[in-house]
């Protein structure tokens, strides 16, 4: 199995080839992630992306952003009908909300039911998660910082 270290590249290097557009790249990148990886190192694959994705969220909402802390949540924002009704892009949008409102209880729920859907809604999801935050990022990184 692969170390925490080249884990961490690999996911980098998945982000990057989704924010470039290079699905092919994206694609053996995420498929190394699943042969190499244990359910356990999954979660944290899935953790580790959607934790770039709230950095994104951050930086793009600034001081708006919601802040748990102070009882402010994320929400889960429908941007085109019928988007929840489809389990792939269902699961990947909860589990990156749950993620960035530091809810471990509810993200892990959705990953395991992901994992209880099959191989093919796991893979699906995974890759789904990571295409989002990939558009996340690629929307950050095209605007400066807002500003409360």
């Amino acid at each position: 199995m692969m170390t925490s270290q080249e884990a961490a590249q690999l996911i980098h290097d998945a982000l990057a080839a989704a924010m470039s557009g290079d699905g092919d790249r994206t694609a053996e990148i995420v498929a190394r992630l699943g042969i190499d990886s244990d359910t356990s190192r999954m979660y944290g694959v899935w953790n580790a992306i959607a934790q770039a994705g709230h950095r994104a969220l951050r930086h793009t909402f600034g001081d708006r952003a919601p802040n748990p802390l102070h009882g402010d949540y994320w929400k889960i924002e429908q941007l085109e009908p019928g988007a929840l009704d489809d389990p792939v892009q269902a699961t990947a949008m909860r589990f990156l909300v749950a993620v960035c409102n530091g809810d471990t209880d509810m993200a892990r729920a959705h990953y395991e039911a992901a994992l209880r859907g099959g191989p093919e809604l796991f893979v699906h999801s995974t890759c789904q998660l990571l295409v989002d935050v990939a558009g996340l990022c690629i929307a950050a990184t095209d605007q400066p910082a807002a500003d409360g």
